[in-house]
């Protein structure tokens, strides 16, 4: 490093136009950065997809997942494996270590579907999650006028969005659906022997197209084609259908339109509506690496190009947070390196001075950036957090050199050489900033040591804060002493005079040397006191950062059809418009699209709801719960209501806790659930609880006797063609008519309306005509709707919402809960959820804090080559909790990740004094000074350094601290707890290492006590 330094010295221009330029190119590469909200972090799961049309949850079950679960159970690498069978359709999902290659194996899980016996026309799908899966955008499109702005949705604009560059997907909602129904009377088709099937291959042939041949015409090959086709609606009215009446059957020929209303149809299966009034919906995802900000500008300006005919409003826009997010962030940081630098004009007392200190800030934040910006790492609140935190740290290094140099000059004798006292005052303390850097960047390995998705989300954190250090402290050892050797040269000889700060602090450390164990015994009794505050904080994963926006859900039982959804929904959203002063808008969709499978839930229910400033979101949220359940109750006492307000947390908050109930018997899993259901309802500190198995449908059930069967002439086939024909509509095609390609689809006007009705239905064998209760029983059952299993093992989960800061308890207390309800027999319990990777990132950020202290510890070991001054200095560490304690507590911020995170850093930040402070001892021992004289003199000479390096990072924090702003969801925790334990670790620094030191060194100090009396 003091090869650095001379080098500078020597090559001052090309230093300093380096750093022109590496400003410049910092400037370019802060701005080129992808704006994101949160880190672009994949999370380690694979989830396999696969539709079995028409199939119940059980055969799902039995012929889809069971062979999906016997060929991914061997892949490698694999921790868990959870199952879903569903109406018609199959999940698994695939849950892997962190730092697995998700492309590797992704390829491998593609493989293992080979030679799979599943169902014809299942192909299971393959799809990787991440955090930009979500959308980023959803909008409710309105048409300003008459028509209809479908078609413009369809054909124009969604296209137009979809070739945005980086968008991954937009989906469309609320369209109406247009097909021609050709809606048959039941009591007309029984009467003509009549079955949908025939119907439709009759259709069918009403419209045909096929090459016949060819002919040659002078030498040509002329090709020939036969074709007929229906005009429109009113030919296929009078399509000619041949029957047979009577039995035995007698031929007749009648028109479609004598048994059948054959009309166009409009319909949607999916409703929207904003502040009641009716919409269309466009949601917008992303790729995972493409710049939110960017797509979302690129996407309001598509929208408007068709202002001419829409209008859109927005329900959600990421964008929107993130820019505030970085705007509040920047803001900050900025506030900050001004309270740093008034911080360092205090002490200093000389503006050129300060301004040399802090042009480290943006050299180094932008020396950061041109290295995120090469790592591909997008601008979010991790990487702003980072830069936030870094601008009060930053500065430590060129302040500690500018002073010594400023000192060294000011004591300056005529014709010495400026040159060489600018190089002897930066290699005075090089040791002491270079080891104190270091430590600060090594405490933030061990983040290597936090496993899930815990560690990679603070990545980009802690590398912009090691990146920042380490071009901070190249800063301070080459462009930091070239502007202090220009600026410091007419600084006159003055003689050095104590301050009346240092005599008092002298002659406080002489009585505190003096009076070692008391000193002690008072400071461990404060460290006491601190840590019986601990209990009283709360733990929780991530403080949820509020967004004023609160989102609600409905869930009726399966079967539940669109209207009925619907009009449930009407009452809740009268309810909600009753609310006076409350909402800014409220955003509706019935009906909509399961972002897994793709299949419209028609029993569901969304809202999202946008909360007056003036409101009290929190008792909002409890009385909108009341208020919805019953009015779903009133109409479906099997429905549930989910209401809760969103935040940045997202599902990093590890907020939730899952009960789970393993048995192979479905009715004994139904009654534990049920228990766990009313038990975890009765805990007040519980919301939005869930019951999976507590989703059940009604299925009937025909099942044939085979000897009946057989006896009538009646093949099973024919049973099961029948059935479907009557409960389920056909799809004949789609076909042009009227000028434009319509689908159409046959359907009876009314299905069997109950078990008697559909055991009327009249089967033909080859001995005649029977009807189906002849040769199968109808059965009425109730079934659940979905079938799960964990690892293969079938289990029922109940979940819930904890509220509250104290996570680690509430879960605690609902572990002890669920114990204790007593279980069927061949039930056993387990637990899941996010309060587990709470639980579990906390420990593994205590082992990371404790190898931090062993690689500081390192570290000192190679800068001092003694064992015990590490120690030493490490026992400024014993009181980072007081301070850190006591901030939380009085700002009344939970003990979060974010805390934690804060006492990591902290690690680094406070042995900076206490390294700064003994380095000085370790001159002043070399020179010849005894150990009180060199612990005295070290410790006045070093006291305006440590307080302004430590003021400094404090005032910088002090607006983070602060701040109620976006983007505080990592650095608002964090800055409070570097902020108390930075002040009382520096305060008790000065006075214990000190007497510390003399305590290790005891037997050197009785030593020259008695050489001195002699």
């Amino acid at each position: 490093m003091n090869l650095l330094t001379r080098f500078s010295l020597k090559n001052a221009a090309a230093i300093v136009l380096g750093s022109i330029l590496l400003i410049l190119g910092g400037i370019y590469a802060f701005t080129s950065l992808k704006v994101d909200l949160l880190p672009n972090v994949e999370l380690p799961t694979l989830t396999v997809q696969a539709v079995y049309p028409g199939a119940s949850p059980a055969d799902v079950e039995e012929r889809v997942i069971r062979e999906l679960e016997r060929s991914l159970k061997a892949l490698s690498g694999l921790e868990s494996l959870t199952s879903q069978s569903m109406e018609s359709f199959a999940v698994v999902q695939m849950k892997y270590p962190v730092g697995t290659d998700m492309e590797l194996a992704s390829r491998q899980a593609e493989d293992a579907f080979k030679g799979l016996k599943l169902p014809e026309g299942v192909t299971p799908k393959v799809t990787r999650l991440n955090f930009s899966a979500l959308p980023i955008l959803n909008l409710a499109i309105f048409s300003k006028q008459s028509d209809s702005i479908e078609e413009l949705i369809v054909q124009d604009i969604q296209p137009e969005l979809e070739k945005i560059s980086g968008v991954s997907s937009v989906a469309a909602g609320g369209l109406k659906e247009s097909y021609i129904r050709i809606a048959v009377d039941p009591a007309q088709a029984k009467a003509y022997n009549l079955t949908l099937t025939q119907i439709q291959q009759k259709v069918q042939g009403l419209f045909l197209s096929f090459p016949a041949g060819s002919v040659v015409e002078n030498d040509l090959v002329i090709p020939v084609r036969v074709e007929q086709r229906a005009a429109g609606i009113q030919e296929l009215k009078r399509l000619a259908l041949d029957v047979q009446t009577g039995f035995p059957p007698v031929p007749a020929e009648i028109a479609l339109e004598d048994i059948a209303a054959v009309q166009p149809i409009e319909e949607a299966s999916e409703l929207v509506r904003y502040n009641d009034k009716s919409a269309l919906a466009l949601s917008i995802s992303k790729k995972q690496d493409a710049n939110t900000v960017q797509i979302a500008d690129q996407a309001f300006a598509v929208l408007n190009k068709h202002r001419d005919r829409i209008d859109y409003t927005l329900a959600f826009d990421q964008s929107e947070g993130i820019k505030k997010s970085v705007e509040s962030l920047q803001r900050e940081g900025l506030y900050g390196a001004l309270f740093a630098s008034l911080a360092v004009l205090l002490f200093l007392r000389n503006l050129r001075a300060t301004l040399i200190a802090v042009l480290s800030i943006p050299l180094s934040l932008l020396i950061a950036s041109i290295v995120l910006n090469q790592m591909d790492i997008t601008l979010n609140i991790m990487t702003l957090g980072g830069m936030a935190v870094a601008v009060g740290r930053v500065v430590d290094d060129s302040i500690v050199v500018i002073e010594n140099i400023y000192r060294r000059m000011s004591q300056r004798k005529p014709g010495e050489d400026r040159t060489q006292i600018t190089l002897d005052a930066t290699k005075e303390i090089m040791g002491a900033i270079t080891s104190s850097t270091l430590t600060t960047v090594v405490v933030f390995l061990p983040l290597g040591f936090v496993g899930g998705i815990t560690g990679t989300f603070f990545k980009p954190f802690a590398l912009t804060v090691v990146f920042a250090l380490i071009a901070s402290l190249l800063v301070a050892v080459t462009l930091v002493p070239i502007l202090a050797k220009a600026s410091f040269g007419r600084i006159r000889e003055t003689e050095e005079r104590e301050s009346a700060l240092q005599r008092g602090y002298a002659a406080m450390l002489t009585s505190a040397l003096r009076h070692k164990w008391s000193v002690i015994a008072v400071s461990l009794a404060v460290l006491a006191g601190s840590l019986l505050l601990v209990p009283k904080l709360g733990f929780i994963f991530l403080p949820n950062e509020k967004q004023r926006i609160v989102a609600a859900g409905v869930q009726l039982p399966p079967a539940s059809r669109l209207q009925k959804t619907n009009e449930i929904s009407k009452e809740i959203e009268k309810m909600l418009r009753e609310q006076p002063n409350v909402f800014e808008y409220v955003f509706t969709t019935i009906g909509g699209l399961d972002y897994r499978s793709g299949l419209k839930q028609e029993n569901q229910a969304q809202y999202m709801m946008s909360v007056n400033r003036s409101a009290d979101i929190e008792a909002i949220v409890k009385t909108l719960a009341v208020k919805m359940d019953a009015i779903v109750k009133k109409s479906s006492p099997e429905g549930s209501v989910t209401v809760q307000e969103m935040s940045s947390g997202g599902s990093m908050t590890g907020t939730s806790v899952e009960v789970r109930l393993f048995g192979s018997q479905p009715d004994q899993l139904g009654e534990a659930a049920k228990r766990m259901e009313d038990r975890l309802k009765q805990i007040p500190y519980l919301r939005s609880v869930q019951n999976n198995f507590r989703e059940k449908q009604r299925q009937w059930t025909v099942r044939i006797d085979p000897g009946k069967a057989a006896a009538a002439g009646v093949d099973p086939q024919l049973v099961l063609g029948l059935v479907a024909d009557r409960t389920k509509p056909v799809e004949i095609g789609t076909y042009k008519l009227e000028g434009k390609p319509q689908k159409l689809q046959a359907t009876y006007t009314a299905g069997p309306a109950n078990v008697a009705e559909l055991e009327q239905m009249p089967l033909f064998g080859k001995k005649g005509p029977v009807l189906l209760r002849d040769v199968a029983a109808v059965e009425a059952s109730d079934t659940v709707s979905a079938i799960q299993k964990l690892d293969g093992k079938p289990y029922a989960a109940v979940s819930a919402e904890l509220t509250g800061n104290n996570i680690s308890q509430a879960t605690q207390e609902v572990k002890d809960a669920a114990s204790a309800v007593p279980l069927p027999d061949g039930v056993t319990l387990g637990f899941g959820g996010g309060s587990d990777e709470t639980e579990k990132t906390f420990k593994d950020l205590g082992v990371a804090i404790a190898a931090a202290i062993g690689l500081v510890y390192l570290v000192m070991l190679v800068t001092f080559g003694q064992a015990r001054v590490p120690f030493i200095i490490l026992s400024s560490l014993l009181f980072v909790p007081v301070g850190a304690a006591f901030g939380l507590y009085l700002t009344g911020e939970p003990l979060s990740v974010s805390a934690m995170i804060g006492l990591l850093m902290l690690v680094g930040i406070v042995v900076t004094n206490a390294i700064v402070l003994i380095d000085r001892v370790r001159q002043n021992r070399d020179s010849g000074l005894n150990i009180r004289e060199a612990l005295i003199e070290a410790g006045k000479t070093r006291l305006r350094p440590i307080l302004m390096t430590a003021f400094a990072t404090v005032c910088a924090l002090i607006p983070l601290a602060l701040t109620e702003s976006e983007g505080s969801l990592i650095s608002k925790g964090l800055a409070v707890v570097v902020i108390g334990g930075l002040v009382t670790s520096t305060l008790l620094t000065l006075v214990i290492v000190p007497v510390m030191y003399e305590l290790f060194f005891h037997r050197q100090r009785r030593r020259e006590l008695r050489n001195k009396r002699r």
